[in-house]
């Protein structure tokens, strides 16, 4: 087959995924079924597509996709008493099973989306090769205080619950520490975006409390340059061929100036990622690499 032959990458289709922060510096990670077409049996933050017919912004897809897969609701109410009326259980049954709408769900028991708890934390674009691809805006947002007017499933110390296997197995918070440490023992399996942003909470939420500063720091990373970043891995052979590694936007091997390192080295032994180190060697906050033109819904 001659380059003009080859078939065209296929398009990206919309996604979101959440990256959700309680009081203990814990994040939610959900374990996909083994049988699922994308990510089987990997620890994923919650997330999935774009749905034009009912959602009106990514923001909106990550919420209902939390929701459906964790038994999170991030919303918010006028009425507080109405809150723990609410039977979640049934009604996120209802909306995964396709019911009813999380819309009208919502509308139903006077809850509205809450959108602005979330902050934007990297797009990443599934490589061209690839079959199945997404262009997937992660967020991140912090679990409030059920005093404050936020509802999460009526109180913050609610657990997540898998769906019963439709999509995920198995639900549960996370210390990136942790996260990370069970990934390098062989108990959980990761992907590199999943990986690369653990790697990058874990220096700021250390301890098992959250602090104000904490909070602080991951606002500042989210409205500079890092979150609006757009990653669209390369893989390259490195180190003479001895290395596989997923080249990022601002590495030397990308147009980068010499001696910048945007990468993650992988391996691959029986599962899709046996161990993975992030080579990374510039400041989040003010060289993040920013793609020019972000294409909007």
């Amino acid at each position: 087959m001659t380059d003009s032959e080859s078939p065209k990458p296929t398009e990206p289709r919309l996604s979101a995924s959440l990256i959700l922060v309680n009081s203990h510096n814990e994040i939610l990670l959900v374990q996909r079924n083994p049988q699922a077409r994308s990510f089987a049996g990997q620890h994923v933050f919650p997330g999935g597509n774009f749905e034009a017919e009912q959602d009106t912004s990514l923001e909106w897809t990550a919420i209902r996709e939390t929701f459906e897969e964790a038994g999170l609701l991030l919303a918010l109410s006028d009425t507080s008493s109405t809150l723990l009326d609410i039977d979640f259980t049934q009604a996120r049954e209802a909306v995964h099973g396709g019911q009813t709408t999380f819309s009208t769900f919502l509308t139903n028991n006077n809850l509205r989306a809450d959108v602005g708890a979330l902050m934007p934390f990297t797009t990443w674009v599934t490589p061209p090769s690839s079959a199945r691809r997404f262009r997937t805006q992660f967020f991140v947002a912090f679990l409030k205080d059920s005093r404050s007017g936020g509802l999460y499933s009526g109180k913050e110390e609610h657990l997540p619950t898998p769906d019963g296997g439709q999509e995920v197995i198995r639900t549960r918070f996370l210390h990136p520490e942790s996260a990370i440490e069970e990934f390098r023992t062989g108990k959980i399996g990761l992907f590199p975006p999943q990986y690369y942003i653990l790697e990058t909470l874990r220096p700021i939420l250390t301890g098992s409390s959250n602090t104000e500063n904490q909070r602080n720091a991951v606002q500042m990373l989210s409205r500079a340059a890092f979150g609006r970043m757009v990653i669209n891995p390369k893989l390259f052979r490195i180190n003479n061929g001895v290395d596989e590694a997923f080249v990022y936007e601002g590495d030397e091997l990308r147009g980068g100036p010499k001696g910048r390192l945007h990468r993650m080295v992988v391996e691959r032994k029986g599962v899709p990622f046996s161990n993975m180190n992030l080579r990374r060697n510039f400041d989040l906050f003010t060289q993040c690499p920013v793609e020019v033109h972000i294409s909007k819904l």
